[in-house]
């Protein structure tokens, strides 16, 4: 019942506020709709503690879905302990975002409409996060990128907001259509969409391969490669990330909600989820790392000079998500799902933040218009300063710091132990970092601090937004000091069994026992899995294991242990692990230091750039003109995008309407059309009415046929 309440509160509160919002009023819309979001959000804390802690995972049947051959679809709710971690995160951010909006939407017209459809966004995430199969997965995925077209596009009036939503809909159908194409793939060599199916025999399936086009391709590279291309539509990732950006025309909590709990992580939700697959295909993984690492640095280098506070945070966010995949590929999964869990509360801080500036600045939102707010806006600037902080990655090695300090780091590190060609991945995610401080630094002093180069009235009506909206700010700011110190033993430390591997022990259907270290603890991970024998469960672990032992990648393994077996073989997992390492391998002290350090001059140089010098932004500008205008423009994807695909479709379409309806279509069906009206409308003019033009006309025709008689019988004779 708990579950059930979970995941349709936030549906029930979308069909009353959208049916029936005209009629109860805006105001119960609101109240409505918050009200059973945070009902919902309690719940999943307490599902998060029970689960996470020691309780059974949970499938609760909702209903018979679909039943077509060999395809048996059941709806239920799969709930463990990555479920329970993202339904904290989903519900905790949907909620704040609800009650922020009752501030900060206080003028529209249309907030029953706007409540509505955060709530169905809401509903939508968690389908696919509770999924148990991959068609119900693609429901709540396909759901998502409806609700996000509706929000991004909610001021249809402007048509820069019905731009962005296209754009949002057209690129992640690109992702989804791979998405679709690796489920069809998955049903076709597993005979099952359902995922404990899936895990279970996904052991076996690794090496098998399949005839394409003359070549035998292996089976389970293709089917993940697939799937992460839905990844990186939904999650932003290189080469689809272009609508994400534009999203920002969409009023700000949209944007918050976007990035921080629901869209944007599904993708790396996803291949969490379905990591026994892509345990079994190295290459999809290195492919992950790879687009990953690129994005995390492309993504930053573009957040360098964006001058949209909305924008430079949307770069962050893109760039962040790189750091979650570049985890994800190395097998670090409890690091890519603790910087998920962080990441929620100081991204959805710094956009409800930079709604709070734009609320004081009357929607003005281009950072070289303001400056000197801190003293009008004191509260909004301490929440953006902490969001800074934890985004930033501000702490101690070996000791404590902000939410991104325990989760960023531990991703940094992993990528070093990895041990990648050239370290590449390291490298490019720790040059990431030091970008990350610069603007994210760039952001705050720009905004709050200096001589203000806001219009005078409209600093001089700066104000502090009301307590609707702060009071999110101040929760949402509790965890991003706090998510990392408090729940990092439990995703990436030595509490990491006790977590996870309790709900191994009692599922018997969801597994996965890690064995490895990073510098800021032991990883020991449950992700979902199923179906070994504890024999082959601790084999394949001690092998899996022993690989990574040497390395000391932070290698999360995949078993699925029968039930009641399961504890034992992740033992034998952190076992092998030790043994074959000779104990746990740490990364060397100048690796655990390096986020640190980049993070320092980070925050240095953009001190010097905006405090001590502000003249110096512009005259490197000037100096390195090429390069500023290469990332000003993005690097120019979009003008790529438009070149290759928009308008070779524009023409296409023109050559079709003109040539294909207009010349042929029109000139012969419509002609043929047109030139027997044209003898129709002719001859219809005999038909006058009068009897002697009828008289007439068969005297005529009585004469042509005895003519024709007396020649025709002539020729005969």
């Amino acid at each position: 019942m708990i579950y059930n309440a979970i995941v349709f509160l936030p549906l029930l509160g979308a069909i009353i506020a959208g049916f029936f919002g005209r009629v109860i009023g805006e105001r119960p819309s609101e109240i409505i709709t918050t009200g059973f979001l945070l009902i919902a959000a309690a719940l999943s804390w307490f599902v998060f503690i029970q689960v996470g802690f020691g309780s059974e995972t949970a499938r609760v049947p909702v209903m018979r879905w679909i039943t077509s051959g060999d395809l048996d679809v059941a709806w239920s709710l799969r709930i463990d302990t990555l479920t329970a971690v993202m339904l904290v995160v989903v519900t905790t951010v949907s909620s704040l975002v609800h009650l922020y909006s009752i501030g900060y939407m206080h003028e529209d017209d249309s907030r029953s409409r706007f409540f509505a459809y955060l709530s169905l966004f809401t509903f939508a995430m968690l389908m696919l996060v509770t999924a148990d199969n991959l068609l119900q997965m693609f429901f709540g995925w396909e759901g998502v990128g409806l609700a996000s077209y509706l929000l991004i596009g909610f001021w249809y009036h402007k048509p820069s907001a019905n731009a962005a939503a296209i754009k949002a809909f057209v690129v992640n159908r690109v992702g989804d259509f791979g998405f679709a194409l690796g489920i069809f793939g998955v049903f076709f060599f597993f005979g099952s969409i359902n995922l404990d199916v899936i895990f279970e025999n996904a052991p076996s399936a690794k090496g098998a391969t399949m005839p394409f086009l003359g070549m035998q391709v292996d089976v389970m590279t293709t089917l993940c490669l697939l799937l992460f291309m839905g990844a990186m539509g939904k999650s932003a990732q290189l080469l689809l990330h272009t609508w994400l950006p534009d999203a920002m025309e969409g009023p700000t909590p949209v944007s918050a909600l976007i990035h921080a709990a629901t869209m944007v992580t599904a993708g790396v939700f996803m291949v969490a989820r379905l990591s026994p697959l892509f345990e079994q295909a190295p290459f999809a993984l290195q492919v992950v790392t790879l687009v990953g690492s690129v994005t995390a640095f492309f993504a930053a280098t573009v957040g360098l000079v964006q001058n949209d506070i909305k924008r430079v945070i949307a770069y962050s966010t893109c760039s962040q998500l790189g750091y979650m995949f570049a985890a994800l590929g190395v097998s670090a999964y409890g690091a890519g799902i603790f910087h998920l869990f962080t990441h929620a509360f100081f991204k959805a801080l710094l956009f409800l933040g930079a709604g709070s500036v734009i609320h004081a600045m009357h929607h003005e939102q281009d950072m070289r218009n303001m400056g000197g707010l801190a003293p009008k806006i004191r509260i909004t600037w301490a929440m953006m300063l902490i969001g800074t902080l934890a985004l930033t990655g501000v702490g101690i090695p070996h000791l404590a710091g902000f939410a991104g300090f325990h989760s960023k780091d531990a991703i940094i590190e992993g990528a070093y132990m990895a041990h990648l060609p050239y370290d590449y991945s390291f490298w490019l995610l720790v040059i990431a970092a030091f970008m990350t401080s610069f603007y994210s630094w760039r952001l705050v002093f720009m905004t709050f601090h200096g001589k203000t180069r806001a219009e005078p009235d409209v600093y001089k009506h700066a104000h502090e937004s009301p307590m609707v909206m702060l009071v999110p700010l101040g929760v949402l700011a509790l965890g991003a000091v706090l998510a990392g110190v408090v729940f990092q033993p439990y995703f990436i430390g030595d509490m990491m069994t006790s977590f996870w591997g309790n709900a191994i022990a009692h599922s018997g259907g969801d597994a996965v026992a890690a064995a490895t270290s990073t510098a800021v603890g032991d990883v020991a991970q449950a992700i979902g899995m199923a179906g070994h024998t504890a024999g082959e469960a601790a084999g394949h672990a001690a092998g899996m294991a022993g690989h990574a032992a040497p390395s000391a990648a932070g290698v999360v393994e995949h078993v699925a242990p029968a039930a009641g077996a399961a504890g034992h073989a992740a033992e034998a997992a952190h076992g092998a692990a030790g043994a074959h390492g000779g104990g746990h391998h740490h990364p060397p002290e100048w690796v655990v230091w390096s986020a640190t350090i980049a993070m320092t001059a980070g925050f240095a140089i953009a001190y010097l750039y905006y405090i001590v010098a502000p003249w110096l932004p512009e005259a490197t500008a000037k100096a390195f003109r090429p390069l500023y205008l290469f990332l000003l423009n993005k690097w120019y994807f979009d003008e790529l995008y438009d070149f290759l695909f928009v308008r070779p479709a524009f023409w296409i379409g023109r050559l079709l309407w003109k040539g294909g309806d207009g010349a042929i279509i029109d000139g012969t069906i419509d002609g043929t059309a047109r030139g027997v009206g044209w003898t129709t409308g002719r001859i219809v003019r005999l038909q006058s009415g009068y009897v002697y033009h009828y008289a007439f006309a068969m005297l005529i025709g009585v004469a042509l046929l005895i003519s024709y008689f007396i020649f025709a019988g002539g020729v005969t004779k």
